[in-house]
């Protein structure tokens, strides 16, 4: 409650530094609404991506791919703290054991609620499972919408940024990886 109510705080100073009376009927809920906002929106700093995993690991001998694909993930670009947005695509070959197919999707909310930058996101999702499940390897592909190139700065509205991140067999065979890229489309 003190975090919503200093966060309140700080945005009816931000708008009244933008020439905007705070007080006005339009606004005087709006400083409120924003705090709880920004607290959902980041809302992955008080949340352990390992545990998550851990939750729900199960031993099993499954030694293929497992792919979640098309996870919609929206984030807080940390430059400009406007939203990023896309889908995120998760692979492992597990190595003794697996987790909820959940767990994979609350791993991307959990670090994509949090200021970002999409080439960290995908590394910090492959590395919490490669960490957490010591699997035969990892792939992580992310493709996004960028805010803060769309309605500021160089305002391309078509433009999406793709990253990858492999570890293990992933990145030492080129046909496992091919599979995957495959799968995505």
């Amino acid at each position: 409650m003190k975090t919503t109510e200093s966060l309140e705080d700080h945005y009816r100073h931000i708008l009244q530094l933008l020439g905007e009376d705070a007080e006005r009927e339009g606004l005087i809920k709006t400083p409120h609404r924003v705090a709880k906002a920004m607290q959902f929106l980041t809302k992955g700093y008080f949340e352990d991506p390992a545990e998550i995993l851990n939750s729900a690991r199960f031993t099993e001998e499954y030694q293929q791919m497992v792919l979640v694909k098309d996870i919609e993930m929206y984030s807080l670009c940390e430059h400009h703290m406007l939203p990023f947005y896309g889908k995120a695509h998760v692979a492992y070959i597990p190595n003794g054991y697996i987790t909820g197919v959940s767990k994979i999707v609350r791993v991307v909310e959990t670090y994509a609620r949090r200021f970002q930058v999409q080439e960290r996101l995908t590394v910090q999702i492959r590395d919490c499972i490669q960490n957490t499940l010591n699997p035969m390897g990892v792939a992580v592909v992310i493709e996004a919408e960028h805010m803060c190139m769309q309605i500021r700065g160089v305002q391309k509205q078509n433009s999406k940024l793709v990253t990858s991140a492999f570890t293990g067999a992933f990145l030492k065979d080129v046909r496992t990886r091919e599979e995957f890229m495959h799968l995505l489309h």
